[in-house]
């Protein structure tokens, strides 16, 4: 990311600056909302994660060295008071994916994750990350074991690389949220719903009944959490 990018990604948007404002969300795929109660950004992951190989031309990706340092960014800004997390991803790269919820999950500024459309395998994590989380009842959620493309030697070594890969998954997401260990990994391995796969689809609904979501809502119960914890967060 060029160094006149990364600085539009992290200006906050004023009066006058409507031009900035489209450049940012065209640019950054995020925007810094400054006219409510509150100064906060909203940070979209769209797509698939993109991670250390470049996606297709023709997939909508979210790339993973442009979300972090915004992240840094947004966590040491002093005029930035919380962040909102705009999900809508099939997926993709677990390390990427890893490396940016671990991000989220550590920061000290409120944060708030809104699930839309879907957010899939290791968006999960991603989904989860925040300190309160939403889903609205038409988004989905699919759970399933961590798959590779490519090349996969048939070794018990690769098993058990896979199998360290999935438990990492796993104890993030049973960390950052209210789903059991069990629980989660049985919707990982359950063989009843999927025609050709193994794992399991949930609704927002379901998604909230099982713990993995806090709750359903949309985007202005999101707005209201998050302004509702930076006034907690004030008041300490």
């Amino acid at each position: 990311m060029s160094t006149d990018k990364f600085n539009l990604c992290n200006e906050v948007s004023g009066e006058g600056s409507e031009n900035t404002l489209f450049e940012q969300i065209k640019e950054c795929a995020s925007v810094t909302a400054s006219d409510g109660k509150h100064t906060i950004q909203c940070l979209t992951i769209i797509g698939e994660i993109e991670g250390h190989i470049v996606s297709s031309s023709q997939n909508k990706t979210t790339k993973y060295e442009h979300i972090i340092p915004q992240l840094v960014a947004i966590e040491e800004s002093q005029n930035i008071q919380g962040l909102l997390v705009i999900l809508n991803t099939v997926g993709g790269d677990v390390e990427a994916g890893l490396a940016i919820a671990e991000l989220i999950s550590g920061m000290n500024k409120p944060t708030v994750s809104l699930v839309l459309g879907g957010a899939h395998s290791i968006g999960i994590p991603l989904s989860v990350a925040a300190k309160k989380s939403f889903i609205v009842p038409s988004a989905t959620m699919t759970v399933h074991p961590v798959r590779m493309t490519g090349l996969v030697l048939g070794v018990p070594q690769m098993l058990r690389h896979f199998e360290r890969i999935q438990d990492r998954i796993i104890t993030f997401v049973t960390k950052n949220s209210k789903i059991t260990n069990e629980k989660f990994s049985s919707l990982m391995m359950n063989v009843g719903e999927m025609v050709n796969d193994v794992g399991s689809i949930l609704d927002g609904e379901k998604a909230v009944e099982v713990g993995l979501i806090d709750k359903i809502g949309g985007l202005s119960d999101a707005i209201d959490t998050l302004y509702e914890m930076i006034d907690k967060q004030d008041t300490k």
